[in-house]
Order: C-alpha cells, then sequence, then structure tokens
C-alpha cells in the first residue's frame, strides 16, 4: 500500500490533476499511514525475547571461569522491529560475555582492588526518539589504553608517530578494528581479534550506532544506539551514471555543491576541505563499479557518519528524499557487499539501499 500510494502521487505529479484529485491523495495518505503505524506495532515484539537467555550465559561463564558476577537487566519490556531484535541478539551475547571473560577480574583481583568479590554487570536499555538505546556496562579493570596502543602499532593499524597523541577516545575505539585484541591469550571466548569489529558492523548495517567508554580500573560501558523499525525508512535517493540507489537519511549530514576542481588525490585517495577541514571523499560510483568520466565543474556532495568519521559521497545527482519499505535482498545477493535492503519505487523501478558502513 505504501508503494502504491507513492506511484499514485508519482502519476499524480506528471500529468494534470484538479483541487479535489489532490484532497483524496492527501486523504489515502494519511489514512495508509495510520494503517503502517498500526502494522509496524505488530511487527514488534519485547526486547526481553533475546535479554532472557542472558542470565544463563552469564551465570555459566562466570562458573567456568571461577568468577562471581551481579547481572541487572533495566528496559526490557521496550517493543523493537523483530527483524532488529533477531540481528541484535548475537552483538548483546558477544559484549555480555566479553564483560564476563574480559572486562570483570577474578575475585581475588577485585578484592586486591578494594572492589565487591562479586563483579557487576548492567544492560539498561531506554527509548530514544526514533531509537533505543542499549548500554552494556561493567566495573572490571577497564580497557588498557597503552596496550591498545601497541597493538595497533604492532599491528599497522597506526603508525607509531601518531600513537602518542591520539586521544584516549580514540585509541579506546580502535578495538572496533577487525584482528585488533588485547587478550594475552586466546579463549573460546576472546583473544582471536574478532567480535568487536563484527559487534559494529552488524549494529551499522541496522541504520545504528556505537559508542564505547571506558575508565582504567572503573569499567567499560558499550552504548548500541539502533532504530525501532526497520520495515519503513526515510532516505536519500541519489543518482549514479543510470543507477539510482538509497541512503539512509540517518546517516547524512548534509548535502553540499563543489567544484571538482577543489577534490585533491591523495595516493589512491581523494580529499576535499569542508568547513575548512579534510574530508575522506569516497566516489560511490568507482565504488560501487559504475563506469563514468571523471566529474567535471559543480558536483554534489553528500555529507555522511561512515564508520563513526565523517565523509563526502561524491554522486552525480540527487534525486530527492522519500519513505521507503525496506525489504530484505533477494537470496541471491544475501551476500553481496555494501546492501542492506531493496524496494520499489512509485515509477516501478527497483532501488538498493546502501550499507555505507561496508562500502568504506
Amino acid at each position: 500500500m505504501v508503494l502504491t500510494s507513492s506511484h499514485l502521487r508519482t502519476e499524480a505529479s506528471t500529468s494534470d490533476t484538479n483541487a479535489g484529485f489532490d484532497a483524496g491523495l492527501d486523504r489515502m495518505d494519511r489514512v495508509v499511514g495510520d494503517l503502517q503505524r498500526r502494522a509496524l506495532h505488530l511487527r514488534t515484539a519485547p526486547l526481553l525475547r533475546i535479554l532472557e537467555s542472558l542470565p544463563r550465559v552469564v551465570r555459566e561463564l562466570a562458573r567456568d571461569l571461577g568468577k562471581e558476577v551481579d547481572l541487572e537487566i533495566r528496559g526490557a519490556e521496550l517493543e523493537l522491529d523483530r527483524a532488529i531484535l533477531d540481528r541484535l541478539a548475537d552483538p548483546l551475547t558477544h559484549l555480555v560475555r566479553n564483560a564476563v571473560d574480559h572486562g570483570l577480574e577474578a575475585v581475588a583481583d577485585r578484592r586486591d582492588a578494594g572492589k565487591s568479590p562479586a563483579g557487576n554487570l548492567v544492560i539498561d536499555a531506554r527509548r530514544e526518539k526514533d531509537h533505543v538505546r542499549v548500554a552494556v556496562s561493567d566495573d572490571g579493570r577497564g580497557i588498557d589504553l597503552e596496550r591498545v596502543r601497541n597493538r595497533a602499532v604492532e599491528a599497522g593499524v597506526l603508525h607509531p608517530d601518531l600513537a602518542e597523541d591520539l586521544p584516549p577516545d580514540e585509541i579506546a575505539a580502535l578495538v572496533f578494528r577487525a584482528g585488533l585484541s588485547t587478550a594475552e591469550e586466546v579463549s573460546k571466548v576472546s583473544g582471536r581479534g574478532v567480535g568487536m569489529d563484527a559487534v559494529k558492523a552488524t549494529i551499522e548495517s541496522l541504520g545504528g550506532r556505537v559508542e564505547l567508554e571506558s575508565r582504567p580500573g572503573l569499567g567499560t560501558t558499550t552504548v548500541l544506539y539502533v532504530p525501532i523499525t526497520a520495515a519503513v525508512q526515510r532516505v536519500l535517493l541519489v543518482g549514479l551514471s543510470n543507477e539510482t540507489v538509497a541512503v539512509p537519511i540517518a546517516k547524512v549530514e548534509r548535502v553540499i555543491e563543489l567544484d571538482a576542481a577543489t577534490i585533491e588525490n591523495a595516493g589512491s585517495e581523494k580529499f576535499t576541505l569542508v568547513d575548512d577541514e579534510p574530508v575522506l571523499v569516497i566516489d560511490l560510483g568507482a565504488r560501487l563499479g559504475l563506469s563514468k568520466p571523471a566529474p567535471e565543474g559543480i558536483v554534489p556532495l553528500v555529507l555522511a557518519e561512515v564508520r563513526g568519521e565523517r565523509v563526502a559521497l561524491l554522486v552525480d545527482r540527487l534525486d530527492g528524499q522519500q519513505e521507503i519499505y525496506v525489504k530484505p535482498p533477494p537470496r541471491i545477493l544475501a551476500n553481496a557487499r555494501g546492501i542492506s535492503g531493496l524496494t520499489v519505487l512509485g515509477d516501478g523501478r527497483p532501488v538498493f539501499l546502501l550499507d555505507l558502513g561496508q562500502l568504506a
């Protein structure tokens, strides 16, 4: 119904219509919008659905590791789209297991540090506008920033000359880089350098984001921000050669126009100045394998957030904003990098919804 309503609106905009017809379309939009909200409500389920198994996970892991852990869950009654809940389960489970194994100290170590023998682990969920904020907090040892810095340099992720001046929050964020682990030895839970990067990738593919805060000796908090519904999203439609693709509006800061001559090459990457600051430019068409001539004259750039960084997406044209109904990609494209969904526009054209985090 959402697609059909959009199709009628598109047809009406290309033909001569009277005021009565336009008013009828407006009334239909309101009715469809109300029905859409009711249908989305039926798609939701409480967060408890994926949280109820975590107390057992914590008990068993704490017993295996010889630790004592008190788990507190808040906001389990909040409701999210079932499609989001299903994909949120694995990241939350990983964060909880990582906190018990890697974050919380053993009983003797906690006593030596003047803490209670039992470690505290809290999962706190709350509604913030059209998102749900889920925080996983522990009162453990926190992240050893010096060790993260050293591992990043050893892995070639961070240049030695820049390592000393990197702010603490940026050092902590390096734990989301693939292959970077600070565990002393590999266990069945942590130490393989995998997991945290997958958590970030999954949350960003849902249109959300991840934040991390750690205080040495006091604990770590990882916050997941996820949209309440995944079925209907507002997107920016952009043209690339003869194709049109959709970019989630939630990731878009603003759109600007610049002279293509101001985009400079630096090795294999491109940069331009925005607000007097250098910003990485990603040629979206080239990244998707669409051949086209080099841009000339004034070109549109979409300023967006990609993996927590501000980037400029170089596109050929802007086709406006639209609210779309997102379908999962067909099975043959399920593993295609950079595609998180599919929709059909009012004129019948299929359009892919991009996952910017996988394209950068």
